[in-house]
């Protein structure tokens, strides 16, 4: 591990892998300071809130490896201890179902971050793969009110393009893309276009920059260094100080996930075809973030950029929204 990459701070946008002993050593290997873990997809309240149980079993069995977030404070600290803190995050608001009050319960429980839909239409508004996106609905508008109000973090990665504008516009405190990657560089309905990028970045927000092949204009045969590039072409659409990275790993899950992620609700109709697929050439794991600093520097970033990408600007984000 390099000198420079031992001493940052390094936040992922996004990790969706199979929750594991072993995920988490990977996750120490690789430096992390912290990540936004997944823990709702398609699950409603109950589901959830026994998934933030698992975790919290978790916490418990392996507190030398990792550490629940709560606060930029509980960031900090966790890298003084040599320790990850995972930041409880939400791909959907299906948890929530229709009662606003369930908002602050998870906030209550440790849940920092909720992305407002996923693919698809929910109560809230539509996803990236609607054939129609009906725009931030009026409950929607009392959700977005509401996750403000607790300081949740609204992310709107797989969100619809109206939906999401009208978020942005709506919400009183910043939101983010979590994990996505420029339609510039590869037409995809997951991606997002300059202009998307450049307004929300102008209206305060963060985009995390994924690395999922699928999005990815070299798809499986892309390199860190090609992960390097498009993470490029946002900073220079959006500027250095508005940008992170969100990887989307999903390490330890076989087809059986990727159906299930695919598919509307978890079961319903096909959304898009997805298998196993092998991570940028250089950062197949978790554990291999270190080369995506090396990537960095050997695309001529200043360190103070790399800083602020590797996980800076998650930090300070991360405060503004909380409020703490």
């Amino acid at each position: 591990m390099s000198t420079l990459h031992e001493d940052l701070i390094v936040i992922d946008g996004l990790i969706v892998s199979n929750w594991s002993e072993e995920v988490f050593r990977d996750m120490r290997k690789g430096g992390l300071t912290a990540a936004n873990c997944t823990c709702c997809v398609w699950e409603g309240f109950a589901e959830t809130m026994a998934n933030v149980s698992r975790w919290n079993g978790w916490f418990c069995d392996h507190e030398d490896l990792i550490v629940k977030a709560r606060t930029a404070a509980d960031i900090r600290r966790a890298k003084e201890e040599g320790r990850t803190a995972i930041i409880l995050g939400f791909q959907n608001t299906s948890a929530f179902e229709d009662k606003l009050g369930a908002v602050q319960l998870f906030k209550d429980v440790g849940v920092g971050i909720a992305q407002l839909t996923y693919n698809t239409q929910n109560l809230a508004g539509s996803g990236c793969y609607e054939s129609r996106d009906s725009g931030l609905s009026d409950w929607g508008r009392e959700l977005v009110a509401e996750m403000n109000r607790v300081g949740m973090l609204i992310d709107l990665s797989h969100v619809g393009s109206r939906t999401s504008e009208e978020t942005i516009r709506e919400s009183s405190k910043p939101v983010a893309y979590t994990h996505c990657l420029p339609s510039a560089l590869k037409p995809h309905p997951r991606n997002k276009g300059d202009g998307e990028l450049r307004f929300i970045a102008e209206e305060g927000g963060m985009i995390g920059v994924t690395m999922f092949p699928a999005f990815l204009s070299g798809g499986e045969n892309a390199t860190v260094d090609d992960y390097a590039g498009a993470m490029e072409h946002v900073i220079s659409v959006a500027g250095e100080d508005s940008v992170a990275f969100g990887t989307d790993f999903t390490q330890g899950y076989g087809q059986e996930f990727f159906d299930w992620i695919t598919n509307d609700k978890g079961d319903g109709r096909s959304l898009v075809k997805f298998t196993p697929m092998s991570n940028p050439k250089g950062v197949e794991t978790i554990g291999q973030l270190p080369n995506l600093t090396a990537a960095m520097e050997r695309a001529g970033w200043t360190e103070g950029r790399i800083r602020k990408v590797m996980g800076e600007n998650w930090l300070r984000f991360l405060g503004e929204v909380w409020g703490e």
